[in-house]
């Protein structure tokens, strides 16, 4: 009788410390919009919660739900993430930017990220975002240099500033060292549809696009380039290594981590507080993939000190003399873009054709 008695009393001690330690646990929740292996965004930014777990062990709980729309269905699932007990939770598509704002509201104990959104509603409501543009000018350079039809395709998730001044970079860039380029863009509509992506790359290259860059999270465009032949493509969001040397020749690549095991240790301190964030090449939030040999080596050394010029501040890739699409005056010689008129970009660069959709 003893026995048992000491047995039910070390089980009930064992279970309160354990009950114990999952309670100074802090949980982190991440919300994704596509699915983890998409080989593009969402896994990098899953890549980020892994580190997270790997930076603190047993002192965080991290959970995420995948696939998520933007919508309605977002906010339940940030509701039942702040139910379920997390303290801090990262929501990371520009579509998500006003669920995240509403559940903020409900949940003021709650923290809040919002990623490359821009509304701070509540004081539990961060945002943060890369300089993606940065990475954009170098696949410019290198795809002006390297088209031979002077066609190149663009495959174009949503029409908001982000994805607006991608486009404008990369033009600007690939023009400057070729002229005559042409820029052709598809709008899919979505971040990640792998049919809809290579529909939109065959029929880029069937339009004699030789240089393919995308703003969509899957591999399809690189597979569909790899299947046509002498197609040059990019990376995005990831290495996507797997299509180099050829047809993928450098990419994008969006490094997380650093920030999300900065923020989660700022709840953890009690030192968290509202801010925006938007860093690039310079803090490592925007990396450049291994340029390939497929790239002519003068080319390749001039996209690297681009690099090198963009990470240390010395250039910025909205430097004067532009104009926007219509032809009216932008920016002066010299003159640089201020992060006000970037972060609302709604305009085309003079050069590139069409209408950005309403």
């Amino acid at each position: 009788m003893k026995l048992n008695t000491l047995l039910t009393s070390a089980a009930l001690v064992l279970g309160l410390a354990a009950g114990a330690a999952a309670q100074d646990r802090t949980k982190v929740g991440f919300v994704y919009v596509g699915p983890v292996g998409d080989g593009g965004w969402t896994y990098e930014h899953d890549k980020g919660r892994q580190a997270v777990e790997g930076a603190f062990g047993d002192a965080v709980e991290t959970v995420f739900v995948e696939s998520v729309p933007e919508g309605p269905d977002a906010e339940r699932v940030m509701t039942q993430m702040a139910l379920d007990g997390a303290d801090l939770i990262f929501t990371t598509s520009f579509g998500y930017m006003d669920a995240t704002n509403n559940v903020a509201a409900k949940f003021p104990d709650v923290k809040f990220e919002h990623a490359t959104g821009y509304k701070r509603e509540h004081p539990n409501v961060s945002t943060y975002s890369a300089r993606f543009y940065e990475g954009r000018a170098i696949q410019g350079h290198i795809a002006g240099n390297m088209t031979e039809s002077n066609i190149i395709g663009y495959i174009a998730s949503f029409p908001i500033p982000e994805v607006i001044r991608g486009i404008n970079s990369a033009y600007i860039h690939a023009s400057k060292v070729n002229p005559d380029v042409e820029f052709k863009i598809i709008w899919v509509y979505t971040w990640f549809d792998p049919a809809k992506e290579a529909d939109a790359a065959t029929a880029l290259i069937e339009q004699g696009a030789d240089v393919i860059l995308q703003h969509t999270d899957s591999t399809a465009p690189q597979a569909a380039a790899q299947a046509a032949g002498n197609v040059v493509t990019f990376g995005q969001a990831s290495d996507m290594g797997e299509y180099a040397p050829f047809p993928r020749v450098s990419s994008i690549i969006d490094d997380w981590a650093p920030y999300y095991i900065a923020r989660t240790k700022a709840v953890m301190d009690d030192t968290w507080e509202s801010m925006d964030t938007w860093d690039g090449i310079g803090p490592g939030m925007v990396g450049i993939g291994t340029i390939s040999d497929a790239v002519p080596a003068d080319v390749k050394a001039e996209a690297l000190a681009m690099k090198e010029a963009l990470g240390s501040g010395e250039y910025h890739a909205f430097t004067g003399p532009l104009n926007k699409q219509d032809g009216s005056p932008w920016l002066a010689e010299g003159e640089t873009a201020d992060d006000g008129t970037l972060l609302g970009m709604n305009f085309y660069v003079e050069g590139l054709t069409g209408e950005i959709p309403q």
